[in-house]
Parts: structure tokens; sequence; C-alpha cells
């Protein structure tokens, strides 16, 4: 019986070069591996592939590459890279897209905003660091015996589902000239929050149990390092993998600041 070839999935080789990196602080290298890749793969399947042989172009055996990836469905945020020059998911990166013909290369490196831990792996604590700085999150102690919460209208509902979608992958920081690598922990409070921390603040000011802190919150984000520190150059929002209006929510909690800003120097307001 012969095989039907048209309906056989074409299975292609491409390039992997990548960005390696020791530890902290070593020098940098290229390698390269020559892997196939059946249609569907995304670039965390050759990179499991370079796992199972890890060997470069040139026949040299090497570690395995090391890179962070969860739950390989755009959800998690771990697995954020630069693909080709543009950050993006991993996961999420089809093979066929960014690779579409034999022989094709694809360059991986790790993002540049935060400190390499090794090859693709980097340490985004200042990603989470910058989420408490502005309070991210509903308080809700002491409000499990009171009965429930306010209802919610479908309008104002539909436009926060959207800002919760926020996995905190890095992608906007890593795009965004405003926020610079910091790897001193004393300058963290004084520097850029990033788009994901003022978009995350706009989510809980608009909840109606977490508005509470919501005073503390206008109070970070009208200071050093806060929303006035955004040079509006709108590359969050071009390369945002849930597509959050990152901008809006900018602009938003810049108009939401400058009330604040007033309120408390005529009222006293907290």
């Amino acid at each position: 019986m012969v095989a039907d070839t048209a309906s056989t999935p074409r299975v292609r080789k491409i390039t992997l070069r990548i960005r390696r990196q020791d530890a902290p602080g070593k020098p940098a290298r290229w390698e390269s591996f020559n892997i196939e890749v059946p249609p569907g793969s995304n670039v965390i399947a050759c990179l499991q592939a370079i796992a199972r042989h890890p060997k470069t172009s040139n026949g040299q055996t090497t570690a395995p590459v090391v890179f962070d990836s969860g739950c390989l469905e755009e959800v998690c945020g771990a697995c954020t890279m630069q693909v080709n020059g543009k950050v993006r998911q991993s996961c999420s990166c089809l093979v066929d897209s960014v690779a579409p013909n034999d022989g094709d290369t694809i360059t991986l490196e790790p993002m540049s905003k935060f400190p390499v831990v090794r090859d693709l792996l980097v340490d985004r604590q200042r990603l989470f660091h910058n989420l408490k700085r502005v309070k991210a999150w509903v308080p809700i102690d002491g409000t499990y015996d009171i009965g429930p919460g306010p209802k919610e209208d479908p309008a104002h509902q539909a436009v926060r589902y959207k800002l919760s979608e926020c996995m905190s992958c890095g992608c906007c920081l890593e795009a965004c000239p405003q926020f610079n690598v910091e790897e001193n922990e004393e300058h963290w409070d004084r520097a850029f929050v990033g788009a994901h921390a003022i978009s995350q603040a706009r989510l809980f000011n608009e909840h109606a149990t977490g508005k509470v802190l919501k005073g503390a919150r206008l109070d970070v984000l009208m200071g050093q390092g806060g929303v006035n520190d955004c040079g509006n150059a709108q590359n969050c929002v071009k390369v945002c993998p849930k597509e959050i209006p990152l901008t809006e929510s900018i602009a938003a909690i810049g108009r939401a600041v400058t009330v604040h800003a007033v309120k408390r120097y005529f009222m006293g307001a907290k």
C-alpha cells in the first residue's frame, strides 16, 4: 500500500540560535542547534527537543538550555523571552509563523530588562515588587461574615475582566523605554513602576472592595516612578499578548492622580 504523502505532516529542519549565559554576571555566548519540527510546534517544543538531545550544530555536546515555563497556554506568563528580536510568550509562538521555511533560523534571547539567572531564565522579582508598591490586591480581612459584596453591572465587569487578564509576563516592561535595568533593590521604589502595575492599580481601584486602598495606590502613582514617568511611547500595548488596553489604563490613572492631588491640596483627602 502506497502512503499518501500529501496528507503526511511535513517535518522541517530549522536552526535555533540561542544566547546563553551560565550564571549571573558570567559572559554571554551564542550556541546554535539544528532540530526537526513537525507542523504546529511552538518554541517550547523546540527547547524540549534540545533538552532531549543537547548537541550544537557543530556536534558538540552541551548542557540543555535553561528556560522558564508553566501552563504552556499563555496564562502563567513565565515563558516570556525575545524571539527574533521581539518579546513574546514562547508557548504561543508557533514555529510555522516565525520560521515557515525549511532551514530557517529562530533567534532566542532572554529579556534584557531583568537580571539573567541562566540562559533564557531571568529574575522577574522587580516586576512583582512593583505590584506590591501599588497594593495590587483586594483587602478582604474581616469581610467574610458581612454578607455578599456589591453587585457589578455587566459593562463595568467587562472592563475590569479585560484588565484582570494580566499575567505579569513582563512583555510591556521589556518594550518600555522608561523601564530600565535596575539591579540595586534600594532604587526600585524610585524607578518607573511600569504599565502592568499602573493597569493593575486601575483594576483594583475599580473594585467595590479593593477601592478602599485607592488613595494609597494613587499616592504611590503620583510620586517618583509613578504614572508621570511614562513617556507615552505606547510600546506596551503593542506587545501585550492579552491585548490589555494599557494606554487606556495609563490615561485613566493619570486623570485619577490629578483629581487626587487637587483633593489633597484643597481638602486634605486621604
